[in-house]
């Protein structure tokens, strides 16, 4: 895992902003060791986290805890990518790699009173890039990455 106490700490001003970080980088710590109950000391009983993708909503902490701890792939590797926030939003750029291949995923936290009240996250696999893109792009993943 990348140390995202590393990511995105130019610029913190606030004393709340520092502890949020804080919480971020043992929450993603937490998370890449499979530390369920750490993981999820950061959300507020009554949190919410939405699935856009799926259409999902789960709702408190105790039940995004039980649905974690019933995922049918458990994670073969996880990396942040990124970590950004100011205030009471915070997102994270991270892999989970499962033993098909990673996925690219996007979590945007709202915070009050220093823990997550609302998660929205995001899942995308990696796919080819078109070659009619090439001249106006630079690639960014080796291709041992990108095969699945």
């Amino acid at each position: 895992m990348t140390n995202s106490t590393e990511i995105g700490r130019a610029g913190i001003e606030t004393a709340e902003e520092q502890q949020v970080h804080a919480a971020l980088d043992q929450h993603w710590i937490a998370s890449a060791k499979g530390d369920l109950e750490a993981e999820h000391d950061i959300y507020r009983d009554d949190a919410i986290c939405d699935y856009p993708q799926s259409g999902e909503r789960i709702h408190g902490r105790r039940n995004l805890q039980a649905l974690r701890s019933h995922h049918p792939a458990k994670p073969a590797g996880f990396a942040v990518l990124g970590l950004h926030g100011r205030g009471d939003l915070w997102v994270t750029e991270y892999i989970i790699t499962y033993t098909d291949g990673p996925i690219y995923t996007v979590s945007m936290m709202i915070f009050r009173e220093g823990k997550v009240a609302h998660e929205t996250q995001y899942f995308g696999e990696p796919f080819e890039a078109p070659a009619w893109r090439a001249q106006w792009v630079e690639q960014t993943r080796s291709e041992k990455r990108r095969r699945r």
